[in-house]
């Protein structure tokens, strides 16, 4: 039994040893990740290298957009205009609609809508008196169940 629990604490110290190996190798790789491509020196916690644009840079690229969208609108611009109706042509068309409606009404039966009916307020209070008897009813019902 002390021959396997020597074994135990044999493979244990092994563990430990390789463990911190693998620490310092991680910290290695680490290091070489983090340096710096133009000079070789490592930099702690810094963020990567942003390229800056010049004011004149900015400009052409502003023109050569302006460029582009003058270049859709002209040609959006050079399309067909559209045909327009003379007004003759219209007083023509309004007249043969009308003509149209007005054959309509004449085959068709014209009904006179009477106005809304209302209660009067005898028939509302009767009403009334007659829903809080029926209520009265149920929980009459409600209270004997």
């Amino acid at each position: 039994m002390s021959q396997l629990s020597q074994i135990v604490i044999q493979l244990q110290t092994q563990r430990k040893h390789v463990q911190s190996e693998l620490g310092c190798l991680d910290a290695a790789i680490n290091a070489l990740r983090g340096l710096n491509a133009n000079n070789g020196s490592a930099i702690v916690g810094a963020s990567p290298i942003h390229r800056k644009l010049s004011a004149a840079g900015r400009r052409a690229i502003s023109l050569a957009q302006k460029a582009r969208w003058a270049a859709k609108n002209h040609a959006a611009a050079k399309t067909k205009p559209r045909r327009t109706m003379s007004a003759a042509a219209r007083r023509k068309i309004a007249a043969a609609q009308k003509a149209r409606w007005a054959k309509v009404r004449e085959t068709t039966k014209v009904v006179s809508i009477r106005g809304k009916r209302t209660l009067s307020a005898a028939a509302r209070k009767r009403i009334a008196a007659a829903q809080r008897a029926r209520w009265a009813r149920v929980k009459a019902a409600k209270k004997t169940a």
